[in-house]
C-alpha cells in the first residue's frame, strides 16, 4: 500500500511536519476540539492541528517563543455566507502573555495580542455571535479580564477583580451571565457585555470545601449506598461568608462549569466527586462520588445534547456517565410519586481502558467533538493523541437491572424525524441519536416504544498518534532519492531510542511506518545499507574495567528480521563510537574508543581488516563520495562486446593479451551474475587526535594507506567530516569549519563563534553544495561556493534550546529538518496521506458550492456524489478538490446522503451536522420539530391561519418533545413538569430557611399551593419571619375568586411592584390566576427570561404565545441583537410566516429559501398573496446566491419556482447560457448580484 501512496492534495499550505515527543506540562491545557471538526494541540510552541477521523496532523503553526497554554477555536454560531465564510480560526495564547489568532489554513498569524508577559490562564470566544463572531474574553494574571476584538486585536476593555482568578465558564443559556472561578470561590457576573466591562464586581459566594463536610466522616465503603448516604449529608456548599481557613483548601476545586443541557445547573468537580449545583437555590442536588478504593478525577466534561458527562480519571480511563430518568422503571412500584426524586443520579454508562501511568506517562487532557459529542480525544504527556469513538450496540439482556441500573433506550428519531421504513440510517451519529431523550415522569411513558431498543454503549479505540520516547535519539535518514529509485522511493527516517527500539517514520505522512524492538540498550547510531535495510549499533553501560557489550545489528525493513552484523563478537570489548557505511553501500568502518577501528564487507557480512594495534586513534571519519564503479561498469561492457566478437568470429589470431583480459572479465561477469557483484574502489579519510588527515583506499579485500595531510594550525580537535564532489569540510570542538576546495587545492578556515561542531552534513542532489551545521545550541545552513551563511536558512532556535541530532534529507526537495531538546522536528512537507473531510479548507466559494450541492438537487430524480454530472461553472482545479471532499465521506454518509427516503428537514441536519455549523444545527433542530410538530396537528382539519396556530398548541407525541437542552424553547407540558420535578429535587435537598422560601416560591409560581403552604408553615417560632410566613400561608389557603377579594389582591400586587418587591408582586397575581399580568410586569421591569419560564408554566398557548412574541421583538431590538434566538422563539410558536420573512430579510437567502420550501411541504402555511410574495422574493434570492457560485442548473430551477419573480432571472440564465460559461466572480464581486433586492 504505501509504496504507491498517491499524496493527496489540500488548499492549506503547511508550515512544517513535526513529529510530536513528550509534551510540556504547560501545555496540559492546551487542546481543544472545534465545531469545524478538527482537533488542535500545544506541543511546547507550537501548535499541532489534527484529524480525528483519519489521525493525522495536517498543519503545524510556528509563532510562539514560548510555551503554548491555551488553544480555542472559533465557534461557528453564525449564519455562513460568501461574506461570512466558512473557516478555520483558531486562537492560541502561552506562557509568555501572547495571544495569536491564526488563519489556519495559510498557517499564517491573523493577529497578535500582548498585554502582560505572564501566562493566559484561561479563555474562550464568546458563543453569541450575532453581534460580533471575534470576541475573544481571556484572563490575564493575576486577577484581570480583557475582552478582545480577535480579528483586529484591539481591546475593547478590561477589568480587574479581587481575587486571582484561576477559569472562567459562559452560561450557554444567557450571553450576560459568566462565572468566575477564583482562588477564593465563585464569582457570578450578571452583566456581561461586550460594549462596556461588568458594572459591579459580581456577586461573590465561596465554596466549602466537601472535604470538611460531614460527607467525609463516614468512610464511604462501608455500606453500598456510602455515596448516596453522603450525598444527603453534604449541606451548604455555597456560603455568602468567607468560610473558616481550616473548613476550605483554596486550590481543591479543579474545575467550574455551567451544565449546558439544563439551564442554571453548574458542576464543580474535586478530585474524589463532582457536585451538581442548581444556581437559584445555590445548593448541591446531585454528587458523583468515587468510593475510597476509586481513581480520582482530573477533568470533566458536560454534554449538550443529552445530560450526561464524560469524566477523565487519573489512570487515562474516559468514563461516560448518563443522568438517570426519572420515570420509575416499568418493573418499579412506586407508592409515592415524589419519592423517586430524592437526587440527580449519574449511572456510569461507559468507560474506555486505562494506560499504563509512570512518572513520565499521565493523562493530562481529554476533548470532546462538539458537534456529534460521541468521540473524544485522549492528549497523554508523552505525546500520544488517543481517540476514542463512543458505540451503541442493541441488546436483549436485562442485566441491568440486577445492578439498579435502569437500562438505556435508543432514540426514535434519526436527525428530528422517526425513522421510515427501510430507511437507510447512522445509529452513531451523535450522543442523541444514540440513546434517547431523558424521561420524564408524568409526561414520558417508562415503557419504551416499540421501536426502541435497549442499548448498550462502550468506547472503542479508532486511532492513534503516538508520540516520540524520550530522548537521546540517533536519527538517521534512508538514501536520497533518485532517478533510478523514483519509482519505489520513500521517505523513511529512523529514530533510535533510548529503549533499544528504532522508530521508522514516513516523513511524507508524518506517520509511524514500523517500529522495531532491536537493541537491549539504547541506540548510539544508524547507518541505511539500502532504501530498505539499515545497520544499527548499541552499547550497553561500562563495566569495572570500562568494557561494554556492543550491538551492531542489520535489519531488513520489508521482513523485520535482524541479525548480528558481527556475529559472535562484542562482548567485553571497548564501545562502538561510530559506523560509517561507504558511499556505494559496498563497506563499513567500525570505529571503538580503545581499540584500532574494523573494516567489513557489507554484502558478505566478512571482516576485511581488523586494523593493528598501533593504528592511531580515530576522532572523525568520513568516505569519499568518488570511486571508479563507471569506469568497471565500462570496462565490463568492453568484455562484453569482446566476448561477442570472440564467439562471432571464431577469429583464432586473437592476441593472448586480449584474450587474458577478457578471461578476467569473464571471472566479474560470472561473480557479477551469482551476486556477488564488482567491487569497485571507495576511500576514507580520517582524523587522529592531533588533528592529521588520513586517506585510506579500499578495493575488494585490499586497503592501502593514502596519503598523509599535516594537522591545520588554527584547528583544534576534528570532531566531524563531511564530503561532497570536490568539497572536503572539517569542524572542531572550538566551532572552526575548514573548507578544503580538493580541485584547487585550497583550504580555508571560517571561525564560526557558536562553539563545538557536533555534526556536518551536504544537503542530497547533484550540484547541490549547502551544508548543515550543528552546534550544542541550534543549527545553520552554509553554502559551500560562497563560504558564508546560506540565506536566512538558519535553523538555529532562539529560545536556545539544546539541538540533539539533526539528518539532511530528501522528498521531492531538500528539506531540512531540527531535532531539539523539547523533542520535536520540522520537515517541510506538503502532503496529506488519506483524504480528509473538512470544507473548511475549501474556498469560501467552494465550500458554499459543496453545501448546496449536498443540500438539494432537485433536478434529478437520484442524488448523486459526482459533481462533474451537474451543470456547475468553475475552474476544474476547484472542481477536483470539491470532488475529493465529497470522496472523502465515509460509505455510510454517502448512502445515506443517497437515499431516497432521506427528507429535506433530515437533509438540512445532516449536512448542518457534517459542515459543524452550530447555527445551522440549532435552527435546523427547532425548525424541524416544531414544523412537523404543527403539520400533525393541523392536518387533520386542514392547514389553520397562521395566527390560530399556537393557540392549538403543537402535538407532542410521546417521545417527540424536544429534549430540556432547548429550554424554554421545549412543549409547555414537558417544560412544566420538569420545572416541577426540579423543585422537589430542591425540597429536598433544602438546608436552610433560605432555600426552604425559595422553594415555597416557586411551588406558589407552578401552582402547588397546597405544598407550598406546609412549607410555609415550617418557619419556626423564632424566625423573625414567622408572622409573615403564617399570614401568607392563610391567604394561600383562603384564597376565593370572588370579585372583590380579588381586585383587592391585584391592587396589593400592583403596589408591591411599583415599590419595588417584583417577584411578591408576580407571586400575589399568580395567586389569583393573572400570571399573564405576571409576565407582563415581568417584561416592563427587563426580567425577560423570568416572564418567558413563567408563560411556559402557567399559562395557555394562546396567552402564552403573546408573551413570547413580544419577548422575540424584545431580542430583535437593536440594544439586544439577538435576532437568532428570536427566530426560535418563533419557531416554537408555530410563526412560521414571521420565520421566514426574519430570515429574508437578514440575508440568510439559503436558510429562507429551504425553510419555506419544507413549510410547504409539510403543509403548514397557509397559501395567500403575502406568503406568495415572501416565497417569490426568497426563491430568486437563493437562485442569485446559486448563480454566484456557480450553479446554474440550481439557480434556473429556484427560479422557475419563483413564478412571476424569477422571470426576469430565468431569461438572463438562458442569456449566459447561450454565451457559454461566464468567469467566475471574485469573493466580492459574488456578492453584488444579492445587493439590489426588491
Amino acid at each position: 500500500m504505501a509504496s504507491t501512496m498517491i499524496p493527496y492534495t489540500v488548499n492549506i499550505k503547511l508550515a512544517a511536519r513535526t513529529l510530536t515527543g513528550t509534551v510540556n506540562l504547560q501545555n496540559k491545557t492546551a487542546v481543544d476540539w472545534g465545531w469545524q471538526g478538527l482537533i488542535a494541540q500545544g506541543c511546547h510552541s507550537s501548535i499541532l492541528i489534527i484529524d480525528p477521523n483519519t489521525a493525522q496532523t495536517i498543519q503545524v503553526l510556528e509563532r510562539h517563543k514560548a510555551n503554548v497554554v491555551k488553544v480555542k477555536w472559533s465557534r461557528e454560531n453564525y449564519h455562513h455566507s460568501l461574506s461570512s465564510p466558512y473557516s478555520l480560526r483558531l486562537a492560541s495564547a502561552d506562557a509568555a502573555g501572547k495571544i495569536i489568532v491564526w488563519d489556519v489554513v495559510s498557517g499564517m498569524a491573523h493577529c497578535e495580542i500582548q498585554e502582560h508577559a505572564k501566562p493566559i490562564q484561561d479563555m474562550d470566544w464568546l458563543w453569541a455571535q450575532d453581534a460580533s463572531r471575534d470576541l475573544l474574553l481571556a484572563v490575564h494574571p493575576p486577577n484581570y479580564i480583557v475582552l478582545w476584538n480577535g480579528d483586529t486585536g484591539t481591546k475593547l476593555w478590561k477589568k480587574s477583580y479581587a481575587e486571582n482568578i484561576l477559569s472562567f465558564s459562559f452560561d450557554p443559556f444567557e450571553p450576560s451571565n459568566l462565572a468566575l472561578l477564583t482562588s477564593e470561590g465563585i464569582v457570578f457576573i450578571t452583566d456581561f457585555s461586550h460594549s462596556k466591562p461588568p458594572g459591579s464586581g459580581g456577586k461573590k459566594v465561596y465554596i466549602a470545601s466537601p472535604h470538611s463536610s460531614p460527607a467525609h466522616s463516614k468512610p464511604a465503603a462501608a455500606q453500598p449506598t456510602g455515596a448516596k448516604k453522603a450525598l444527603n449529608k453534604v449541606k451548604v456548599l455555597i456560603t455568602n461568608e468567607k468560610p473558616t481557613a481550616e473548613a476550605v483548601t483554596l486550590n481543591d476545586c479543579l474545575q467550574l462549569s455551567y451544565l449546558p443541557s439544563k439551564r442554571n445547573h453548574m458542576l464543580l468537580l474535586y478530585p474524589r466527586e463532582i457536585l451538581i449545583l442548581d444556581l437559584e437555590l445555590s445548593q448541591t442536588v446531585g454528587v458523583v462520588a468515587i468510593e475510597r478504593s476509586g481513581v480520582p478525577f482530573i477533568q470533566v466534561i458536560p454534554c449538550a445534547q443529552r445530560d450526561a458527562l464524560y469524566c477523565l480519571h487519573e489512570n487515562g480511563c474516559v468514563t461516560l456517565r448518563v443522568c438517570r430518568s426519572t420515570t420509575p422503571s416499568p418493573n418499579e412500584t412506586v407508592t409515592d410519586p415524589e419519592q423517586n426524586v430524592q437526587e440527580l443520579v449519574y449511572d456510569l454508562r461507559a468507560q474506555c481502558d486505562a494506560i499504563r501511568v509512570t512518572k513520565t506517562v499521565r493523562p493530562y487532557r481529554v476533548v470532546i467533538c462538539p458537534v456529534n459529542e460521541n468521540s473524544a480525544a485522549l492528549v497523554v504527556s508523552d505525546g500520544r493523541v488517543m481517540l476514542w469513538e463512543l458505540k451503541a450496540h442493541a441488546s436483549k439482556s436485562t442485566s441491568n437491572l440486577s445492578s439498579g441500573v435502569p437500562p438505556l433506550y435508543s432514540s426514535v428519531n434519526f436527525c428530528g424525524t422517526p425513522l421510515r421504513q427501510n430507511q437507510k440510517c447512522i445509529p452513531d451519529l451523535s450522543l442523541n441519536t444514540m440513546i434517547g431523550h431523558s424521561l420524564i415522569s408524568g409526561v414520558d411513558s417508562p415503557r419504551p416504544l416499540a421501536d426502541q431498543q435497549e442499548v448498550h454503549l462502550k468506547f472503542l479505540l479508532t486511532g492513534l498518534l503516538s508520540g516520540l520516547p524520550l530522548p537521546p535519539f540517533s536519527l538517521r535518514m534512508c538514501p536520497p532519492l533518485t532517478t533510478k529509485n523514483i519509482n519505489h522511493y520513500q521517505p523513511l527516517l529512523a529514530v533510535g531510542t533510548s529503549n533499544g527500539s528504532v522508530l521508522v517514520y514516513n516523513l511524507t505522512s508524518g506517520l509511524l511506518h514500523k517500529e522495531l524492538s532491536v537493541h537491549s540498550c539504547e541506540v548510539r547510531g544508524i547507518e541505511w545499507v539500502s532504501l530498505t535495510s539499515f545497520l544499527s549499533f548499541a552499547t550497553s553501560v561500562p563495566n569495572n574495567l570500562g568494557l561494554v557489550r556492543n550491538e551492531l545489528q542489520h535489519v531488513d525493513l520489508r521482513t523485520g528480521r535482524c541479525f548480528a552484523f558481527r556475529g559472535e563478537r562484542g562482548n567485553d570489548e571497548p564501545a562502538i563510537e561510530m559506523i560509517k557505511v561507504s558511499h556505494l553501500k559496498q563497506y563499513l568502518v567500525v570505529v571503538f574508543r580503545d581499540k584500532p577501528l574494523e573494516l567489513w564487507d557489507v554484502r558478505t557480512g566478512t571482516l576485511l581488516r581488523e586494523m593493528a594495534k598501533n593504528f592511531p586513534t580515530v576522532t572523525a571519519l568520513e568516505w569519499s563520495p568518488s570511486h571508479n564503479l563507471k569506469s568497471l561498469k565500462k570496462k565490463q561492457l568492453a568484455a562484453r562486446e569482446a566476448m561477442a566478437r570472440q564467439t562471432t568470429l571464431a577469429d583464432a589470431e586473437q592476441s593472448s593479451v586480449e584474450s587474458s583480459v577478457i578471461s578476467m572479465l569473464q571471472d566479474a561477469e560470472s561473480k557479477s551474475e551469482t551476486g556477488q557483484g564488482i567491487s569497485a574502489r571507495e576511500h576514507f579519510v580520517f582524523t587522529d587526535t592531533d588533528g592529521q588527515v588520513y586517506h585510506i583506499t579500499v578495493e575488494g579485500n585490499t586497503v592501502k594507506d593514502g596519503a598523509r595531510i599535516p594537522p591545520d594550525g588554527s584547528m583544534g580537535s576534528i570532531a566531524c567530516i563531511a564530503w561532497k564532489g570536490d568539497t572536503l569540510v572539517l569542524g572542531d570542538v572550538d566551532g572552526n569549519l575548514n573548507f578544503w576546495d580538493l580541485k584547487a587545492r585550497l583550504s580555508r578556515g571560517v571561525p564560526t563563534h557558536r562553539g563545538w561542531v557536533k555534526k556536518i552534513r551536504f544537503a542530497p542532489g547533484k550540484g547541490n553544495q549547502k551544508l548543515l551545521v550543528m552546534y550544542t545550541d541550534g543549527a545553520e545552513v552554509w553554502d559551500t561556493k560562497e563560504i558564508c551563511t546560506g540565506g536566512h536558512d538558519s535553523v538555529a532556535d532562539s529560545s536556545g534550546r539544546d539541538v540533539l541530532a539533526l539528518a539532511f534529507f530528501t522528498a521531492v526537495e531538500p528539506l531540512v529538518l531540527k531535532f531539539l531538546v523539547n523533542f520535536y522536528f520540522l520537515l517541510r512537507l506538503h502532503f496529506v496521506r488519506d483524504p480528509v473531510w473538512c470544507p473548511y479548507l475549501l474556498l469560501p466559494r467552494a465550500a458554499l458550492t459543496l453545501k448546496a450541492f449536498l443540500l438539494l438537487q432537485p433536478w434529478s430524480d437520484s442524488f448523486t456524489m459526482d459533481i462533474t454530472q451537474i451543470d456547475y461553472v468553475e475552474k476544474d482545479e476547484i472542481k477536483g478538490l470539491i470532488q475529493e471532499q465529497l470522496n472523502s465521506l465515509s460509505n455510510d454518509i454517502k448512502s445515506v446522503l443517497q437515499d431516497p427516503k432521506l427528507n429535506l428537514l433530515q437533509r438540512c441536519l445532516l449536512v448542518s451536522r457534517l459542515f459543524g455549523d452550530e447555527s445551522d444545527l440549532q435552527f435546523w433542530t427547532v425548525a424541524s420539530h416544531y414544523i412537523q410538530s404543527f403539520s400533525q396537528s393541523c392536518h387533520p382539519s386542514g392547514p389553520a391561519p397562521e395566527g390560530q396556530t399556537a393557540a392549538e398548541g403543537p402535538q407532542s407525541t410521546p417521545g417527540s418533545h424536544l429534549d430540556i437542552c432547548h429550554d424554554t424553547l421545549c412543549e409547555s407540558s414537558f417544560f412544566q413538569r420538569f420545572q416541577l420535578e426540579r423543585v422537589h429535587l430542591q425540597e429536598v435537598k433544602r438546608s436552610s430557611y433560605e432555600h426552604t422560601k425559595k422553594c415555597a416560591d416557586q411551588l406558589l409560581l407552578l401552582g402547588q399551593t397546597d405544598r407550598a403552604v406546609q412549607l410555609l408553615l415550617e418557619t419556626s417560632a423564632d424566625n423573625s419571619s414567622y408572622y409573615c410566613d403564617s399570614l401568607k400561608a392563610c391567604l394561600v389557603t383562603t384564597i376565593t375568586s370572588s370579585g372583590p377579594s380579588q381586585s383587592t389582591i391585584k391592587l396589593v400586587a400592583t403596589n408591591m411592584i411599583a415599590n419595588g418587591k417584583l417577584a411578591e408582586g408576580v407571586q400575589l397575581l399568580c395567586l389569583i390566576d393573572k400570571a399573564a399580568d405576571a409576565c407582563r410586569y415581568l417584561q416592563t421591569y427587563g426580567e425577560w427570561n423570568r416572564a418567558a419560564w413563567l408563560a411556559k408554566v402557567r399559562l395557555n398557548p394562546a396567552e402564552g404565545s403573546d408573551v413570547l412574541k413580544r419577548w422575540a421583538e424584545h431580542l430583535c431590538s437593536p440594544l439586544v441583537n439577538q435576532k437568532s434566538k428570536a427566530i426560535l422563539v418563533l419557531l416554537s410558536l408555530g410563526c412560521f410566516q414571521k420565520v421566514g420573512e426574519m430570515l429574508h430579510s437578514m440575508r440568510y437567502f439559503d436558510r429562507a429559501a429551504l425553510f419555506l420550501e419544507a413549510c410547504l411541504k409539510y403543509g403548514v402555511m397557509e397559501r395567500n398573496d403575502d406568503v406568495n410574495k415572501l416565497i417569490g422574493s426568497a426563491f430568486v434570492d437563493y437562485a442569485k446566491l446559486l448563480r454566484s457560485i456557480g450553479m446554474k442548473q440550481g439557480a434556473a430551477l429556484w427560479a422557475s419556482r419563483a413564478g412571476d419573480r424569477g422571470k426576469s432571472l430565468l431569461d438572463e440564465l438562458s442569456q449566459t447560457e447561450g454565451m457559454g460559461p461566464e468567469p467566475s466572480p471574485s469573493e466580492e464581486q459574488a456578492d453584488k448580484p444579492l445587493v439590489n433586492i426588491e
